[in-house]
């Protein structure tokens, strides 16, 4: 809207990325901060409450009472925020979109479940979600092969030129990519802010990489690579991030709502649909570093417990094992978060070095 109302007026200030992305993020921040303790009221009087699972920790017992699915509200939020601020015509920006409403709609299927159906607390069952993961990651990941003029290039930290050029096979990697990140979000995702702060800066480094990437001038002096019409996808990571923001003034400690899965698969997948716009899909290891250590905890503890019989951890993912060992929840989550800015740092320094 704000796009198309700077050609009418001839307003040229609007045109630029910078300015409607500081526009969206601070509409999906209102929007956030406006929407959320309403949806904190009605969540309370329909009962959808977070479900504690048997296994976890007794102090998450504390938390049973807690509203659930907030991260719908900053995702629709987010969305209005891109629709009002964004360029309607970039194809990148309607495939975000589109990314965000099917891992969302995911997550609200699984949120419900567990909510309102009390003899399933656990949700959909972990076949039935992968298999709605690789199919809503298979829609993304044709659409960006046919539709856009998205490379299909493997580019890995550090070096100047692609590694290879994978051509229609590279839409596996895209799957993997996506999926991947989004069931990462979701496994981080339990602890008061644990996962939103962590998304927020894996969030903010991707949108630098958008920009170079978008930026004709930039990519060129950086030896990146360079593709047109990825800068839109700014204003889209700008309004997550100021929808995310707004969702962590009532989710910071003791939080007074949790995202769900209807937020952190949506949050996951777009990480990984940003990684895939700025061709650094290699270096999302480092960027979602908590996400990618919080995963191996799982796998590591699954695998070690079905082949030998014996746990590596006190409990997966990671966050669940420092709770075991009686570290207080503040510090669990205030150590990730360090991490977190560490490796994102890290990530930003590569861009000068190829």
């Amino acid at each position: 809207m704000l796009y198309y109302l700077s050609e009418l007026l001839r307003f040229n200030l609007l045109t630029y990325i910078t300015v409607r992305s500081g526009a969206a993020f601070c509409l999906a921040f209102i929007l956030t901060l406006w929407l959320m303790p309403r949806f904190i009221v009605w969540a309370k009087r329909q009962g959808a409450t977070q479900p504690i699972l048997s296994h976890a920790p007794l102090s998450h017992k504390s938390k049973q009472n807690t509203p659930t699915m907030g991260g719908l509200i900053f995702i629709v939020c987010a969305i209005v925020a891109t629709l009002i601020a964004g360029n309607l015509n970039n194809g990148f920006v309607w495939i975000g979109l589109l990314t965000l409403t099917l891992f969302a709609s995911i997550g609200v299927f699984d949120d419900a479940k567990k909510i309102f159906h009390k003899k399933n607390d656990a949700g959909l069952t972990a076949k039935f979600k992968f298999i709605a993961q690789i199919i809503a990651a298979l829609i993304v990941a044709v659409l960006l092969f046919c539709a856009t003029n998205l490379s299909t290039h493997l580019y890995v930290p550090f070096l100047k030129e692609p590694i290879a050029d994978l051509g229609i096979y590279m839409q596996f990697i895209w799957v993997l990519v996506l999926v991947s990140a989004s069931n990462a979000v979701n496994l981080t995702d339990g602890l008061d802010g644990l996962a939103a702060v962590p998304s927020i800066f894996a969030i903010a480094t991707l949108a630098v990489f958008l920009y170079i990437t978008g930026h004709a001038i930039i990519s060129e002096s950086l030896l990146m690579p360079r593709l047109v019409g990825v800068g839109e996808m700014v204003v889209l990571a700008s309004a997550l991030l100021g929808g995310l923001l707004g969702f962590l003034w009532y989710n910071a400690n003791p939080a007074e709502v949790f995202m769900g899965d209807s937020g952190s698969l949506a949050i996951g997948a777009f990480i990984g649909y940003a990684a895939i716009l700025a061709k650094v899909e290699a270096l999302l290891l480092l960027i979602g570093f908590i996400f990618v250590v919080e995963t191996i905890s799982v796998i590591l503890q699954v695998g070690s417990y079905k082949f030998r019989g014996q746990r590596i951890f006190l409990m997966a993912p990671l966050h669940h094992h420092f709770e075991l060992k009686r570290w207080a929840e503040n510090k669990i989550i205030v150590r990730f978060w360090i991490v977190a800015l560490l490796s994102n740092i890290l990530a930003l320094i590569t861009i000068k070095i190829r």
